[in-house]
């Protein structure tokens, strides 16, 4: 795959007006900003990380830290070795599923089941870049990574068994990005050999093919779904700028320039119904974020630190 602009921070909802945001910091430690109706200031959590925060990495083995609801964890090491971000899912309150990619290239799999960890698995595959992964029912897990021939490859979990690798398809030049959009609906997006955005999507009977959506793009797309039948998709375009585009029953027009200019892909999270907010780090290295209210985009980006 080419060398396209990468997610540099991760963020998370867990209620109403709250975001968790989670960054890198220049010592390599675990930084972290929330926002509650205002935003807070940078915080560390320390560690030692070298990849984006997902279940944080410590050196090439995975390392995980949680918050109770009044403080934070110590760090514990959860074994393993892996090449590329993990992912993280939960189907369940208390239940997390975690993937990544080892030194065989092949995807493991870890999980929490409330009072345990259990041991890693491996589900296969020959896999040149990260995974995504997505739940959208009880017990139910989607995977979704690119194979050695630049194909799509899913493979879901549907609360006894894992399905085989199933080939979706595609030349991409991109890891895929995936959300859930409504009951049984999935929508998946990469960016093709043409650096446009490409989407794909399940109906809860069957898949659609590859979609070109246009744009030049230089960053792993991010997409979020505002409810039913909406979806929110950005990228960085060649200059750098942000792009947007969303779907409600067809997709809009032209690609929207949001502006500002951008050395990581986007990150975007929705906290409410018509509430997105996105971030991403621009040439000074500092993390920028721009909202939607369900009428209008905040003026400008503001600029985080």
């Amino acid at each position: 795959m080419v060398n396209l602009k990468q997610i540099a921070i991760a963020a998370t909802c867990w209620s109403a007006n709250r975001i968790d945001i989670f960054r890198v910091g220049f010592n390599s430690d675990l930084q972290h900003l929330w926002y509650n109706g205002a935003f807070s200031g940078w915080e560390s959590l320390g560690g030692t990380l070298t990849s984006v925060p997902t279940v944080a990495s410590w050196e090439p083995n995975p390392w995980h830290k949680w918050w109770d609801g009044a403080s934070w964890s110590g760090w514990e090491s959860l074994g393993g070795t892996f090449t590329s971000e993990l992912e993280i899912t939960s189907w369940a309150p208390r239940r997390l599923d975690f993937f990544g990619r080892g030194t065989d290239n092949a995807l493991y799999h870890k999980w929490w089941n409330e009072n345990s960890w259990g041991g890693y698995e491996s589900l296969g595959g020959i896999l040149v870049g990260p995974v995504t992964a997505v739940d959208w029912g009880f017990n139910r897990i989607d995977i979704f990574g690119v194979g050695t021939n630049n194909h799509c490859y899913h493979r879901w979990w549907d609360g006894s068994s894992w399905g085989g690798w199933e080939d979706r398809g595609g030349i991409l030049e991109s890891e895929v990005i995936t959300t859930k959009w409504g009951a049984n609906d999935l929508s998946i997006f990469g960016i093709g050999t043409d650096s446009a955005m490409y989407w794909q999507h399940w109906n809860g009977a069957s898949w659609s093919g590859w979609v070109s959506l246009g744009g030049i793009f230089t960053s792993v797309p991010a997409a979020v779904s505002l409810g039913a039948g909406r979806i929110d998709v950005f990228g960085i375009g060649s200059s750098g700028a942000m792009y947007h585009k969303y779907y409600n029953g067809a997709w809009s027009g032209t690609w929207e320039n949001l502006g500002g200019i951008f050395i990581s892909a986007p990150t975007v999270v929705s906290w409410g119904n018509s509430r997105l907010d996105i971030f991403g780090v621009g040439t000074d290295s500092a993390a920028y974020h721009k909202s939607w209210d369900g009428v209008q985009w905040s003026t400008g980006w503001a600029r985080l630190g």
